[in-house]
């Protein structure tokens, strides 16, 4: 190797070295972040804007609509919560919740390769109907390899699964926001 060569290397390394001690903490999320504030506490789920940008821009335009505010988490079982039916609202009607959406269902509009572990999000449908697919998610509390090839994937929780862990049936879900937007 020419001294040049050496030089050039040794500069790279030591600029890379540079940028690396420069930079601190996580590095800037790969999409939109989201936060979910329920009674039990805050949720923020990282989006997968690239994988399933058609899911993920409906979702977006419904947390910016504010349709998610005062919903209730309708569906609690052991590995998954499920929220987004704005029937929920209604305490009265508890037999129907888990059947009703914005009225404008995307459907399974793209399927993710990655596995469904613990903390993933998915897009909902009701009636085993993929087509279905509207407004309402859920929040994988454990892995759930039996969902692959079946749902849209909209990102993961990166931080608040001790939340999700303790949310019951008929916790109501504040309000759902994009962190970075502009406060209402």
């Amino acid at each position: 190797m020419t001294q040049r060569a050496i030089l050039a290397v040794v500069g790279l390394v030591t600029a890379v070295a540079a940028l690396a001690a420069q930079s601190k903490g996580a590095p800037p999320p790969a999409g939109p972040v989201v936060v979910i504030d329920t009674a039990k506490g805050a949720i923020e789920v990282e989006l997968y804007q690239q994988e399933a940008p058609k899911s993920v821009e409906h979702f977006l335009t419904l947390v910016r609509r504010d349709f998610y505010r005062g919903q209730r988490f309708h569906w609690v079982q052991p590995g998954i919560v499920q929220v987004g039916d704005p029937r929920t609202r209604n305490m009265a009607v508890q037999d129907s919740w888990g059947k009703g959406g914005s009225g404008q269902a995307i459907g399974v509009a793209e399927i993710s390769k990655r596995p469904w572990d613990r903390g993933t999000v998915g897009l909902a449908y009701f009636y085993s109907d993929p087509k279905e697919a509207d407004s309402q998610f859920f929040v994988n509390k454990a892995p759930n390899p039996g969902l692959a090839g079946k749902y849209t994937m909209l990102g993961h929780v990166v931080k608040g699964m001790d939340v999700v862990d303790k949310l019951e049936r008929a916790d109501m879900l504040k309000t759902v926001t994009v962190k970075g937007d502009p406060p209402k």
